[in-house]
């Protein structure tokens, strides 16, 4: 098993993080607007009393999620396709 969707994802989000960590998203834009966490955030709590660097995590662990869920779905209709 390769999990090809679940590192391309996962380093989709690293390379998000990495983006926003070096300043070149100075306002925050893409962050906000590509990380699944941070949304959940914004509608229940308040942004600004969340570690940023728990928000970096959570925001590759996410992606790297709908990877592996992507990949699950794709193995399962190879094996029923096959079967």
């Amino acid at each position: 098993m390769r999990y090809t969707y679940t590192w391309a994802l996962a380093l989709i989000g690293l390379a998000l993080v990495l983006f926003n960590a070096t300043g070149y998203d100075p306002h925050n834009l893409f962050l906000f607007m590509f990380s699944v966490p941070i949304w959940f955030v914004e509608l229940f709590g308040d942004i600004h009393q969340v570690s940023v660097a728990w928000m970096y995590v959570l925001t590759v662990a996410s992606w790297a999620l709908i990877g592996y869920i992507i990949d699950r779905i794709l193995i399962g209709s190879r094996a029923r396709r096959s079967a």
